[in-house]
């Protein structure tokens, strides 16, 4: 895929040496320990059995692993290094319309045909050609004041061009699928279907994550993430909604430090299987786990490698 293009060696120094340097690789080794905390009022059985399961999922891992689950209905919550920072890789990507998505509203407008098929090409197949040209429409100072809508404010926009250094917490990414997923001020009804229409839609061989284990019936909408990146190895995310039981659901598995990518995929899946078979017990068929040939586990975008620095 194309190169997301080219900024002098001066920022890009500057740019990259930060985010290579940010709170992901300082907390990597210390999140490892953690324990995933589940709360649900209503049924504290429910969290307990979910909490000790996501545990047991990552345990063996060597994966580092940020989670968060929110099932409204339920009344239940779960974070397990929700607060730490990862980088984005395509996941963004579900941001970025969102941006394009609350500009409409604000100029009383319909998204253009271009819009439209840009959109579309970046979230159903991940195209980073239309993400870039996205991002620069939209423009980092109405992509932030969307984050401050939303109130995510643990999120900071990548350097430059290049939106899949932008870095993320489970915590804001699980508010950004309740944008998606429930009645608000910042994203109209409209707005909301039009998004989750196109992540019901990503294309099968992009489908893989956190849709594993959810019932079939379930529509799912998702959007992944894959970079190889040094020092941290492939960085895979993967951030999904299901709606079609009444009540939606959301889970967020971001990961780092994964030898390929076919590993890191297996580790959300892993824990994306536990987490939609507590949530949906008794339903019956669901989505298998995914096979992503090694032909096919190449990068989601190119970022160049960071430049020597004294």
């Amino acid at each position: 895929m194309k190169l997301i293009r080219v900024v002098t060696a001066a920022m890009l120094g500057v740019a990259l040496a930060s985010c290579l340097a940010g709170p992901a690789g300082a907390t990597a080794r210390t999140a490892a320990t953690s324990a995933a905390a589940c709360r649900s009022a209503s049924d504290p059985a429910l969290a307990a059995r979910l909490g000790a399961g996501i545990d047991a999922a990552v345990r063996h891992r060597v994966s580092t692993v940020a989670v968060a689950v929110s099932d409204p209905a339920a009344g239940l919550q779960c974070w397990l290094n929700s607060s730490e920072h990862f980088d984005s890789a395509s996941v963004v990507k579900a941001t970025i319309l969102g941006a394009l998505l609350r500009r409409a509203q604000d100029r009383h407008e319909a998204l253009t045909r271009t819009e439209k098929a840009l959109a579309y090409a970046m979230i159903t197949r991940s195209d980073n050609d239309a993400a870039s040209e996205l991002w620069d429409d939209v423009g980092r100072r109405y992509l932030q004041h969307f984050l401050n809508l939303a109130g995510m404010t643990r999120t900071y926009l990548g350097p430059g061009p290049y939106w899949g250094l932008t870095r993320i917490t489970a915590y804001d990414e699980t508010l950004l699928l309740h944008l998606l997923l429930t009645k608000n001020t910042v994203l109209g009804t409209s707005s909301r279907d039009y998004e989750l229409s196109l992540m019901a839609r990503v294309i099968p061989s992009q489908r893989w994550g956190v849709p594993a284990g959810a019932p079939t019936r379930l529509t799912a909408h998702v959007k992944n993430g894959w970079l190889p990146l040094a020092p941290y190895g492939w960085r895979i995310n993967s951030i999904g909604g299901f709606t079609g039981r009444g009540g939606g659901y959301s889970i967020v598995v971001l990961t780092q430090d994964n030898p390929t990518m076919g590993y890191g995929i297996a580790t959300v899946e892993t824990i994306a299987r536990v987490v939609n078979r507590d949530l949906n017990p008794g339903a019956g068929p669901v989505n298998p786990s995914s096979e992503v040939p090694e032909s096919r586990q190449t990068p989601d975008e190119l970022i160049p490698a960071a430049p020597d620095i004294p």
